[in-house]
């Protein structure tokens, strides 16, 4: 895994390169050029991380084809039937739940509670998570400068829980986020703070299939609230678990990329991963 975390941080580097040059049609000595590697050293990097090849991975990412992938996620139910538990990386997505704090714990901010944290490479970069008893409590990817900064934010919506840095214990969280076992699959439980609205807003947010994308309208279709998208777009920025709950998957209705509090690139890096993980799968499955 620390393997991948290294090459993420590199393949970033390309993504933002890919994504302003794109148009241009930079070759791979070019890419490779703009983040100090030799091209078939690149080549192989990338391939590793992500399976096919920088240009091929980008066009995932174009605001036409974005944009048409919204239209065919528009029925949620069939498009997960579509993708199915075929991608490693899906076989999860059926198997979390969410579930709010008592309101006395969301009252006090965790009293009561004891939870385990830890820091760990992940395919997107270093990652924080927190686990309770109840269930993960956050989840968020930084870059290694930002870690006093995130654990501040963490101990302050914890503030009254007993806080343990214990690695060894949450990196088997770690594992099943990111290489999930199709075989032994376990339930794995979220526990979050926020409103009736924010948690409904979270859970349907849940139903986004692996490797597709939606807007906030779609979400606010989905809670039967069609007007509420300003308030869909509130309620994802206050998202503490990330790629769990996959705000990453929402963009602009228009096929533009939004906004996305850690990283414009990141999010595009976390799109771009998953919807080549089901393009490969799925070819896999025809041959």
């Amino acid at each position: 895994m620390k393997t991948e975390s290294i090459n993420y941080y590199r393949i970033e580097k390309a993504i933002a390169f890919l994504t302003d040059h794109f148009k241009e049609q930079p070759d791979l000595d070019e890419i490779a050029g703009k983040v100090f590697m030799s091209s078939f050293h690149f080549q192989r990097v990338f391939t590793d991380w992500v399976g096919i090849s920088p240009k091929k991975f980008i066009q995932y990412l174009t605001i036409d084809y974005l944009r048409n992938k919204i239209g065919e996620t528009e029925n949620m139910v069939a498009a997960a039937k579509l993708v199915g538990l075929s991608s490693q990386s899906r076989v999860h997505d059926l198997f979390v739940t969410i579930e709010g704090v008592s309101p006395q714990q969301y009252k006090t901010s965790g009293k009561g509670l004891e939870i385990f944290y830890g820091y760990h490479a992940t395919p997107f970069g270093l990652c924080f998570i927190a686990v309770a008893e109840k269930g993960i409590c956050r989840l968020m990817f930084m870059d290694k400068e930002r870690r006093k900064e995130e654990f501040k934010l963490f101990s302050k919506q914890w503030q009254f829980a007993t806080l343990v840095h214990k690695p060894t214990y949450t990196q088997q969280y770690i594992r099943k986020i990111f290489q999930p076992d199709k075989i032994n699959l376990e339930k794995l439980e979220l526990l979050v703070q926020g409103t009736d609205f924010q948690i409904k807003v979270w859970e349907a947010l849940l139903k986004i299939p692996f490797g597709t994308v939606s807007s906030f309208q779609k979400i606010a279709q989905m809670i039967g609230q069609p007007g509420a998208a300003r308030s869909v777009g509130s309620a994802v920025t206050k998202n503490s678990i990330m790629y769990f709950i996959p705000c990453h998957r929402i963009i602009s209705a228009n096929g533009t990329m939004g906004n996305y509090h850690l990283g414009k690139i990141r999010k595009q890096a976390m799109i771009g991963w998953e919807m080549s993980k089901v393009g490969l799968a799925n070819l896999h499955n025809i041959s």
